[in-house]
């Protein structure tokens, strides 16, 4: 029996045109998913106990902020299209023209961690372990974006959830965004917030993060077409799962380092709930 598989939709990638600004579909993904960390890192401060302030968590939001924008460009730039940088580098500031890594804008967020924890005089492992349960919702508001605009789209499949994408040829592919979005976005993000229901070791939630994130990534790479100038590399593998095993070596050490560092007789090596 054949099946009849969704076509999507040609969607116009402009959302909103407000005279000379034209605000994209992606662009308003990225926006739900600052709005929903600054709603829920206030959320967050008020269940500190005074341990971190709206002012002192909005001071930290605007510097990664500028850490997933300025490394997510940097990364796909380097990871994906080094040889166009090579032949004109001022390529890597042509935002406007798309283009942007998830890892790379890890790599950002990381700095831009560790500037506010050495500028605040707080501990690194601590920063990330509040700002890491801020992160799935727009991961998963980036990848309907990226369905939205039909792009990043899986590989051929015959499967009944295949879609056929108007700019990815006459066969169905695995839409390999949504897959993304039920992973990274929804059960990344319901697996942090039960493991911060109790005060877990610092360093542990950011390392379930890289963790999880990582294991997701990897799985969905199987599904997700990989980019055509790079196709398959090392061992059959893309370049997004070659990304993605630093993480989750990352991810396992940090859990680990946190957990043998925890005794019962050292309670302050906890983090406090959020």
């Amino acid at each position: 029996m054949s099946v009849s598989n969704f076509v999507l939709p040609v969607i116009d990638p402009i959302a909103i045109s407000l005279g000379p600004l034209d605000i994209r579909w992606y662009g308003l993904m990225y926006l739900v998913g600052f709005l929903f960390a600054f709603w829920m890192a206030n959320r967050q401060c008020d269940r500190s106990n005074g341990v971190w302030t709206r002012e002192q968590a909005s001071d930290l939001l605007f510097y990664g902020f500028m850490g997933v924008i300025l490394g997510g460009r940097a990364g796909y730039v380097f990871f994906y299209q080094m040889p166009q940088f090579l032949d004109n580098p001022v390529y890597l500031f042509k935002i406007w023209e798309g283009g942007m890594s998830f890892h790379g804008g890890v790599v950002g967020v990381v700095l831009a961690i560790t500037y506010y924890a050495l500028k605040n005089k707080r501990s690194i492992l601590s920063v990330g372990d509040f700002i890491v349960p801020l992160l799935p919702v727009g991961l998963g508001a980036g990848r309907i974006g990226n369905f939205i605009n039909s792009e990043l789209w899986g590989r051929v499949t015959d499967s009944p959830f295949g879609i056929i994408f108007h700019n990815g040829g006459p066969l169905a592919r695995h839409p390999s965004q949504l897959y993304e979005f039920a992973l990274e976005g929804v059960v990344l993000f319901i697996i942090l917030m039960w493991f911060i229901r109790k005060p877990r070791p610092a360093g542990s939630v950011a390392g379930l993060f890289l963790l999880g994130y990582g294991v997701f990534r990897i799985i969905v790479e199987f599904a997700r077409e990989p980019d055509a100038h790079l196709g398959f590399l090392t061992f059959g593998l893309t370049m997004g799962q070659i990304l993605s095993v630093p993480m989750v070596i990352a991810g396992i050490a940090l859990m680990v380092y946190g957990y043998c560092r925890q005794s019962p007789e050292n309670g302050a090596l906890k983090t406090k709930r959020n």
